[in-house]
């Protein structure tokens, strides 16, 4: 039974598309038509949806190093054993897929060549970690998942461009966001707290008590910056109701949280695996190593609470308080009621959401349930009113299109192009997902260039490419492989207009639709992609 108030039954398909899948795809309101909303929603939310396409499956088989751990990852493509301590700069990742980890391979004694090397081998896994990203965001249909992944990956934000970051971002989406997307948000908050991506972003590898037997170095005292994040942005909220003195608590509490080191530092100091462990020493396959020596073993009281000095289970004691308490399961259902309702969610949604947080033991599943189930959720009010960030439009526009990704490039460039580079953004408390943030006559030029191109078939997104070249400036373009640019099946035929229009659901204005009647062949899906329907989700 509808509700009054709530969106018509012909809109239904089309609201659960845009929120819980990036738009969509060629026969997707024809299979939510079939199964029902309500169902296909309990579908996403189990991940039972249709197997992955055998292409996907390929493409993604390609990238070896999703497959690496951060171990792996930076034995392979890491920095050269001669590199120096100040080669790993917080550089700018620059907004592209070339940028992110440049700086790893400004080696003053190598040789031109060598650089040269070094410095592709480094863009490989950032551009990798894209390629993963895009290709599963247009054609996986576990379209929740994706969602929710990129949701927890900005929540979790981490910046490619910071030192060695670079090797990781890949790593920390895959092993850290990924598998715990719509598990237990505990099991969430622990793996990223001890990915070595958080730790090298948020500078909690170096937090080292003052007095303590490994305080040496560039181990030499408290970095706060992991433990205000943590609770201001990752659980309870900048409101939270927590003070100095609890950061300050937080930060000694996961003192001695760091990377794996080598027997004795050379050239970086760290990650050349030791095989003696000392007494209390904690460490994963993964690179996470709990160091006693660098710890602070005396009791600390952080919210209200006395935690005991006993190692490592003081911070896994403080992971679970911040995980449990009222102010995360409030923070995190208005945020999730943001990105799915509204700008500004109501009030009594975020509450009971909060309770079903509360209530079981903050699975995340459960919480989406209790929203998708919501009548605010289907309200008439919020239909079609969250303006997309370009990430949203972008790859709503390329699963709308039904073209094949095979070169994400140009879909990485318009995203840069529009503020929003992939694994680009520098501050910890991610992208915006607020229209006041993304909505401005610069960035409306930029959407309708990318609308044209894409809805002519002027992008070259069906080349297959290679995962790196270089320029004489190292610039370090993804270059296409079996086909010239100047070939026209390198480039996809112009989506049909009328079949565009049904994939939407053809449900524009009047003004749009007569607008879209009015123009030539050639400019009708341009116009359908460049619309201000297609703006909003």
């Amino acid at each position: 039974m509808i509700r009054p108030g709530a969106i018509t039954i012909e809109q239904r398909p089309l609201h659960v598309l845009n929120r819980l899948a990036f738009g969509p795809a060629p026969g997707d309101l024809a299979t939510v038509q079939r199964l029902g909303p309500e169902h296909w929603i309990e579908q996403q939310l189990n991940r039972g949806a249709h197997p992955q396409p055998e292409e996907l499956t390929r493409q993604l088989a390609e990238l070896e190093t999703l497959r690496l751990t951060p171990v792996e990852l930076f034995m392979q493509y890491g920095p050269p054993q001669g590199a120096r301590r100040g080669q790993i700069k917080n550089d700018r990742a620059g907004g592209s897929e070339q940028g992110a980890g440049e700086s790893a391979s400004r080696g003053q004694n190598q040789d031109p060549e060598a650089k040269k090397t070094a410095r592709r081998a480094a863009r490989i896994v950032v551009q990798q970690a894209m390629r993963a990203r895009l290709y599963r965001a247009v054609a996986a249909p576990n379209q929740l998942q994706e969602v929710m992944t990129t949701f927890w990956f900005n929540h979790f934000n981490v910046f490619a461009g910071k030192g060695l970051d670079y090797l990781w971002i890949g790593a920390y989406e895959e092993q850290a966001i990924r598998p715990h997307a719509l598990g237990r948000f505990r099991d969430l908050l622990g793996a990223t707290a001890k990915h070595p991506a958080m730790l090298f972003y948020l500078d909690n590898w170096q937090n080292t008590a003052p007095d303590s037997p490994g305080s040496r170095g560039r181990f030499e005292g408290i970095n706060e910056n992991y433990a205000r994040e943590l609770m201001e942005l990752h659980t309870l909220g900048v409101n939270g109701g927590y003070g100095q003195q609890d950061v300050i608590a937080l930060a000694h509490i996961l003192t001695g949280w760091g990377i794996v080191r080598r027997e004795k530092p050379a050239g970086l100091g760290f990650w050349r695996p030791r095989w003696r462990f000392g007494s209390g020493e904690v460490r994963t396959r993964d690179g996470f190593f709990f160091d006693p020596s660098r710890h602070d073993f005396t009791a600390k009281r952080l919210l209200g609470e006395t935690i005991p000095g006993n190692g490592i289970d003081e911070g896994e004691r403080a992971l679970d308080l911040l995980e449990r308490h009222p102010a995360t399961a409030r923070h995190l259902s208005y945020q999730l009621a943001q990105y799915f309702v509204a700008d500004n969610p109501p009030p009594a949604l975020v509450e009971r959401m909060a309770a079903r947080y509360r209530a079981s033991d903050g699975a995340i599943r459960d919480v989406l349930e209790t929203l998708f189930a919501s009548p605010e959720f289907w309200d008439q009010r919020f239909y079609a009113i969250k303006f997309k960030t370009p990430y949203e439009f972008v790859v709503s526009a390329a699963r709308a299109t039904g073209v094949p990704v095979r070169n994400p490039r140009p879909l990485i460039n318009t995203m840069a192009g529009l503020g929003m580079p992939l694994y680009g953004c520098q501050t910890p408390d991610g992208y915006k997902n607020t229209q006041d943030a993304w909505l401005n006559p610069e960035a409306m030029m930029v959407r309708l260039s990318f609308a044209t191109a894409l809805g002519a078939g002027r992008l070259p997104l069906v080349r297959p490419v290679a995962d790196f070249d270089d320029d004489d400036n190292g610039g370090g373009a993804m270059r296409p492989v079996a086909k010239p640019a100047d070939d026209p099946a390198a480039r996809p035929a112009p989506p049909d207009p009328a079949v565009l229009a049904m994939t939407l659901g053809d449900l524009f204005s009047s003004r749009t639709a007569a607008a879209v009647e009015a123009a030539p062949d050639k400019l009708r899906a341009p116009l359908i992609l460049g619309s201000p329907e297609f703006m909003m989700r």
